[in-house]
């Protein structure tokens, strides 16, 4: 069977004068000569992306799309109608958005993260800005602390919603947030906590008594460096800890605190100074 919107191993049957006709065994699929690869001769195996076109028919493609069904996306709007939008997908093929399925109005010209899914109706791809419909609430393949992959959806009022390894969704605070952050980016995230009703806190810096202690010899590398003085101290604001760190100013003094503790350093309000060895 044939998976609209994916990738499909597909075998090649013969050229024709328009294009490649390819099956699975069951259904034969034509891939036009622009969509088809150089050099495909009859019987190769060929993996190619399907969709259906405006007649309705299954069209091979060897062009790669941003996204395939059932996963997240951050898409720009090729054209809007009263009805709905088109987003560029990446192929000669956009994907439709109707109204129904936008969390705010689309223009054309603006980009969105949106999900790609099939139409049950009509095997149609489409897509959604109503992410929450479309991620798992439940059932997490991570625990506090875990690394994870997140693609910043949207900025609400609290901080930035984030896609979480393309099946979850969870919040990054404002307060927590010392880079610039833009919907569509791709980061490297942790999980912070995971609340009893399923909502996910995330944050951009490792957390964990591990990540104290290897900041801990950061920090003394470059006090080491840098003739035994760091102009940053208990006073010095988040957006400079971060810049030079890229770590919140909680973990800068949770790990400061451990090499003032052990007397290897001191603090003062805008620095920190090694101790000299007698």
């Amino acid at each position: 069977m044939i998976d609209i919107g994916k990738f499909n191993y597909l075998r090649i049957l013969q050229k024709t004068d328009v294009g490649i006709l390819l099956t699975d065994g069951e259904t034969e699929v034509m891939m036009p000569y622009n969509h088809a690869p150089k050099i495909a001769e009859p019987g190769d195996i060929i993996n190619v992306f399907t969709f259906l076109n405006k007649e309705g028919k299954i069209i091979a493609t060897n062009q790669t799309p941003y996204a395939t069904v059932d996963e997240f996306a951050f898409l720009e709007v090729t054209d809007e109608s009263e009805d709905g939008a088109y987003l560029d997908l990446g192929i000669d093929k956009d994907v439709y958005v109707p109204k129904r399925d936008q969390k705010r109005p689309m223009k054309k010209g603006e980009s969105y993260v949106v999900y790609v899914y099939l139409d049950e109706s009509n095997g149609r791809m489409l897509a959604s800005s109503r992410l929450s419909d479309y991620v798992e609430d439940k059932n997490f393949e991570f625990e506090e602390g875990d690394e994870v992959s997140l693609l910043i959806a949207e900025e609400t009022d609290l901080g930035f919603n984030a896609i979480i390894n393309d099946r979850y969704i969870g919040l990054l605070y404002h307060n927590e947030v010392f880079d610039n952050v833009q919907p569509g980016d791709m980061r490297k995230g942790w999980i912070k906590k995971i609340r009893v009703e399923g909502k996910i806190d995330l944050t951009l810096q490792p957390t964990g008594y591990g990540h104290i202690l290897d900041t801990k010899d950061v920090l003394m590398q470059e006090l080491k460096k840098y003739n035994g003085v760091i102009p940053l101290g208990d006073k010095s604001s988040p957006e400079e800890i971060y810049e030079r760190f890229k770590i919140s100013k909680k973990a800068y003094r949770k790990s400061i605190g451990g090499l003032y503790k052990d007397r290897l350093i001191t603090v003062s309000d805008y620095e920190i100074r090694l101790v000299q060895e007698d």
